[in-house]
């Protein structure tokens, strides 16, 4: 039976339009224009002015055939370029790649490759990365390659030589293509919300990339989203800890357009970098990882301004953040909003909603509760955790593992020239996450894994994170990581990574210290989830700041099995 509306009225130009975030950038601008829009260093510009270097920047493209089609990589750290490239670049009707900047240079060569960018802006601190890249696709390309143009950006901050060296190679200095650019360049809108606005690839804490594509519409929600979803008002003095190229700035790129703030960018994140900040200017809101919040509350006396002169509302996701460091973080004066999302689903897509009812609860409860990943964003229509056998719910008990998958407007539109991912992870009409939890009986659910991340020992399931949440609480312990390891009795057992705080024992002390540990461990947790081998040192992470756990896997193979576990 064919279902009908109350009426047969259709859509027309006045009364829809395809949904993008660019519209935010023109009523800031309108609505604030001498306001302050972006800082870095000595270098202000007010919105009327970001507006108006946008319009050259999409000027300049169009003038290039750059366009619908199009893709246009940025290199770069916390600049003022990559912030106007969110907006520059899909006015112009391409699509933004923001590239990590802690990527080598093969890897680079692939996703430009991959993504077929039609222009690279770097920052000329990465000139050479972009250099090395372009020479690795020339050598594969096999005589038929087109370089991309390059366009670098200068700053005041770097070696004035290797903005010399860029210039020399015939590189384009941004400034000076901006200026061939109008700014009052007639940008179009897209005309279908479903049009791509950005590629970002996965963050390599697996092997291969995959490029993630998002659509005008999933970033204007997600923009929307996120400040209601933060309490974030008209305004706000943001601070860019987290870099623009992880999913694009969790799309707050976009969002303090929407808000009328102020972006600060934080060319490189310290500790004292954000404590002078927040002194300085003012800062209401930042997003970190959680390795980022471990070095703040950690950061010697000297890096810090306490207490702090205001509440400092804190986002943190990427990673699990153990229940000490959100309490530590607490007791500092910093309110931490803990959200959960990937890549593929435009950042953080769940939110640890905080109930007035927690007010009450001890510091260490409130913690703990607030290191669950929670209850769905306003803009997904869908979260859940089901079986990975029956694809059903799991029962809502806080302890029955299933993967935790998503549906809705914040998911991604696929993966780039990827069909065989883009029908496993959509199957069955839900984005699989590749994430275990459980769900708790008041509906939050809680990560206790990524799936490869899981250790079977004799035959039980040991989450890696609650081991890991454990390490945390032992004093000496800075940061830790824990995986599978070979095991000859048991098949695997956790192997624990560790960082210890700066002055806490010497190389001498370091098995003395691996015992203590174990011990601290064995009155936290059951016997089998106790790490039968702790490795000292410091952690691979990505620029974003997951640890890298495949390169720890591949040193626990290295160190070969455990020969003679005490269980």
């Amino acid at each position: 039976m064919e279902m009908r509306d109350i009426d047969n009225l259709p859509k027309n130009a006045a009364n829809y339009t395809a949904l993008t975030p660019l519209w935010f950038l023109e009523r800031a601008a309108t609505v604030h224009p001498a306001r302050k829009a972006v800082v870095h260093g000595s270098r202000t510009f007010t919105w009327l002015q970001t507006y108006q270097r946008c319009r050259r920047l999409a000027s300049a493209l169009s003038n290039l055939s750059v366009g619908f089609g199009s893709t246009v990589a940025v290199i770069a750290p916390n600049v003022p370029a990559a912030y106007e490239a969110h907006f520059g670049i899909p006015m112009s009707g391409a699509v933004i790649n923001p590239v990590n900047i802690r990527l080598n240079a093969s890897t680079v060569a692939f996703l430009l490759g991959h993504s077929q960018s039609a222009v690279v802006i770097v920052d000329q601190e990465f000139f050479t990365l972009a250099e090395d890249s372009l020479k690795i696709m020339k050598e594969k390309s096999q005589g038929n390659f087109k370089p991309p143009l390059l366009v670098v950006v200068a700053d005041e901050s770097c070696d004035p030589k290797t903005l010399r060296y860029a210039l020399g190679q015939g590189a384009i200095e941004y400034e000076k293509f901006l200026e061939s650019g109008d700014p009052e360049f007639s940008w179009k809108p897209p005309q279908d919300e479903w049009q791509s606005i950005a590629l970002n690839y996965t963050s390599g804490t697996t092997a291969s990339p995959k490029g993630v594509v998002l659509h005008h519409r999933g970033a204007y929600l997600m923009s929307l989203s996120n400040p209601l979803i933060w309490g974030m008002n008209e305004g706000v003095i943001y601070l860019w800890t987290l870099p623009m190229f992880h999913c694009n700035g969790w799309c707050f790129t976009w969002a303090l357009a929407a808000l009328c703030g102020t972006n600060l960018c934080l060319r490189q994140v310290t500790a004292k970098g954000v404590y002078s900040a927040i002194a300085k200017y003012g800062v209401t809101h930042f997003c970190a990882a959680p390795v980022v919040l471990n070095s703040i509350v950690n950061a010697p006396s000297e890096d810090t301004i306490l207490p702090l002169p205001h509440v400092v509302h804190v986002m943190t996701a990427g990673a699990a953040p153990p229940s000490a460091v959100l309490f530590a973080m607490s007791q500092k004066g910093f309110r931490v909003t803990h959200t959960y999302g990937l890549s593929e689903t435009y950042g953080p897509s769940t939110v640890c909603a905080w109930k007035p009812e927690w007010d009450s609860l001890p510091p260490e409860t409130q913690a703990r509760l607030n290191a669950r990943q929670g209850v769905r964003y306003i803009g997904l229509e869908g979260l859940d955790v089901i079986s990975s056998q029956t694809g059903e719910p799991v029962a809502a008990d806080g302890k029955t593992i299933g993967e935790i998958v998503m549906r809705g407007n914040l998911v991604m539109k696929g993966y780039l020239k990827n069909p065989k991912a883009n029908e496993e992870t959509f199957a069955n009409g839900w984005f699989h996450s590749g994430d275990l939890g459980v769900k708790h009986p008041d509906g939050y659910i809680e990560i206790k894994d990524r799936s490869k991340d899981i250790i079977i020992s004799g035959g039980e399931n040991i989450s890696s994170v609650e081991v890991e949440n454990s390490l945390y609480l032992h004093p000496a312990v800075l940061e830790a990581s824990v995986v599978a390891r070979a095991d000859e009795r048991w098949g695997e057992s956790p192997c624990a990574f560790v960082t210890l705080k700066p002055g806490v024992a010497d190389k001498s002390k370091e098995q003395e210290l691996s015992e203590e540990i174990m011990q601290f461990c064995r009155s936290k947790m059951p016997a089998y989830w106790v790490p039968k081998s702790v490795v000292f040192g410091p952690l691979p992470k990505t620029a974003t700041g997951k640890i890298q756990k495949h390169i720890l896997r591949g040193k626990a193979k290295e160190l070969g099995p455990v020969k003679l576990s005490k269980l």
